[in-house]
């Protein structure tokens, strides 16, 4: 047996203190658990509503379309665990845009557990789109999910749309041709449009940061 498989059954019985990974079909997740693995953090794939409950909190992964994210998101049957939970929630790219209210990719509505709209940079910006590579975070305030992480911190992105900055929910924020939302929250509800998985060392620190809220 290798020692992937022993963490794995070690952590299917009961799900306490473990890490649901919201399943969909909305992209490739080797690269964040393997994060997760890194850290040693313990973790299960969630593929039906069925097995929600059990876990102490939830990562939703995405990548691609936010609209067509969202169809397989219905499609699993947890939207509305999702929208109900009181756990802790991190969304990660698409899955931070699918934290708000709309996106204009596909003029989609979306979870709606932020007030927010998720936009697309536009070329009047004068800018390359869609914005890919290495962007420097700073906090909004000192909060829990950057707990360590230096102000100023460069973290990875790829996107072409982003959600709009907003002094109450944005908890960091990043610059390309506008500010907008790198990260944000709404009481147990957090987002990254980065990619922590491929952040290196401070990437996994918010994977880590998120694991012992």
């Amino acid at each position: 047996m290798t020692e992937e498989n022993s963490k794995q059954e070690q952590t299917a019985s009961d799900g306490r203190g473990v890490t649901g990974i919201i399943s969909y079909g909305a992209g490739n997740i080797f690269s964040l658990t393997a994060a997760l693995d890194r850290q040693d953090i313990r973790y299960e794939m969630i593929y039906s509503p069925d097995d929600f409950d059990k876990y102490d909190r939830y990562i939703i992964p995405g990548v691609g379309h936010a609209g067509a994210a969202m169809q397989k998101l219905q499609a699993s049957g947890m939207v509305t665990k999702i929208r109900n939970t009181s756990k802790p929630v991190l969304g990660i790219c698409v899955g931070m845009q699918l934290l708000t209210d709309f996106s204009e990719e596909g003029n989609a509505r979306l979870l709606g557990i932020t007030p927010l709209k998720t936009r697309h940079f536009t070329q009047d910006l004068k800018i390359k789109v869609p914005h890919t590579g290495w962007n420097k975070v700073c906090s909004q305030f000192e909060n829990e999910l950057f707990k360590d992480i230096p102000e100023g911190t460069y973290f990875y992105f790829v996107h072409s749309y982003f959600i709009e900055f907003n002094s109450t929910f944005t908890l960091a924020f990043a610059d390309y041709g506008l500010k907008f939302s790198a990260a944000l929250k709404k009481n147990n509800f957090y987002g990254v449009q980065f990619h922590p998985e491929k952040s290196g060392e401070a990437g996994e620190r918010i994977l880590k940061n998120f694991s012992e809220l």
